[in-house]
């Protein structure tokens, strides 16, 4: 008979798959690569099956799982998130306060509803005072302690702050939008200043698309409203893709835009545990948040 299998067990095991190496897994939970060795041997052991490829490895480096390890890493993730809902709901009655999180508008629309609402759900007693605006002002009052965390887009002069995710940056047109390959391109983008501008500007230059400015906009609706009109092109995060427009490419004439990292920070001098526990919530969110290029594949 297979024992109760044991959740530090599990949390390594899915960490060794996310990090794919021992090292950087051991790292993750605190613990030495032997150790983390020896616990995925005591794993194997457990479910008397193979989790590992023999050879260790995959081609780009990673860790391979066999398939009785790619089905027990499904169990183990569910496993994993009712445990940890249970823990925090517990702990929840301990934590309360006030917390000022600064987002741009556009992560609040499409990346933060579903975790604020299960935030709210295990810490009923935190308040979470939402503050909207663009990354740089956000970085701004961050440095001013006038919010206690932030989620931002990395800047190249944003020192420090931790890496919660990577989301790809894509064109984007109304649905009946036709591009004319040998007509300035027409781009709804963000004020100078913006890195989301930039990468848009840098990837046209590199491959001589002419483009003119048509709308310029300093938040997500005002860009909406210039795509849906049909009238400009602009640059989304992939999360913000959605039914009322389509992806524009190669077809189009169209670069291959960089992705971008967002960050979260925090305020100088430190946090409160109520703001300390909505950041590590927010960065193990959003962390597991699906990709969208599968779920609208069919958009595209």
């Amino acid at each position: 008979m297979i024992p109760d299998l044991e959740i530090p067990l599990l949390r390594t095991f899915v960490a060794v798959n996310e990090t794919g190496s021992v090292t950087l897994a051991g790292r993750q939970v605190g613990r030495t690569q032997p150790a983390i060795t020896h616990q995925m041997q005591r794993l194997e052991k457990a479910v008397g099956k193979r989790l590992f490829e023999r050879d260790r490895r995959q081609r780009n480096g990673h860790v391979a799982l066999t398939r009785d390890g790619e089905m027990l890493l499904s169990y183990a993730r569910s496993l994993l998130q009712l445990n940890d809902e249970i823990r925090d709901r517990f702990q929840a009655f301990n934590i309360a306060g006030h917390v000022r999180l600064g987002v741009p508008d556009l992560y609040a629309a499409y990346l933060l509803p579903l975790v604020l609402s299960g935030f709210a759900r295990a810490y009923p007693q935190v308040e979470i005072e939402l503050r909207c605006s663009r990354s740089v002002h956000l970085h701004a009052a961050l440095m001013r302690e006038e919010i206690d965390i932030a989620i931002m887009t990395r800047q190249p002069d944003f020192g420090g702050g931790v890496t919660i995710r990577e989301e790809p940056l894509i064109w984007v047109a109304a649905r009946d939008y036709v591009a004319g390959i040998d007509e300035p391109l027409p781009l709804a983008l963000l004020p100078t200043g913006s890195i989301y501008r930039q990468r848009a500007l840098d990837a046209l230059g590199q491959t001589g698309r002419p483009w003119r400015i048509a709308a310029v906009c300093d938040s997500i609706a005002g860009l909406q409203a210039a795509v849906y009109a049909g009238f400009a092109v602009s640059i989304f995060p992939l999360c913000a893709l959605t039914p009322d427009v389509r992806q524009l490419g190669s077809k189009e004439g169209l670069p291959a835009l960089p992705g971008m990292e967002i960050v979260l920070k925090r305020k100088p001098s430190g946090v409160e545990s109520a703001a300390e526990h909505l950041a590590q919530y927010i960065c193990k969110e959003l962390n597991n948040l699906p990709d969208y290029d599968v779920a609208l594949q069919h958009d595209q």
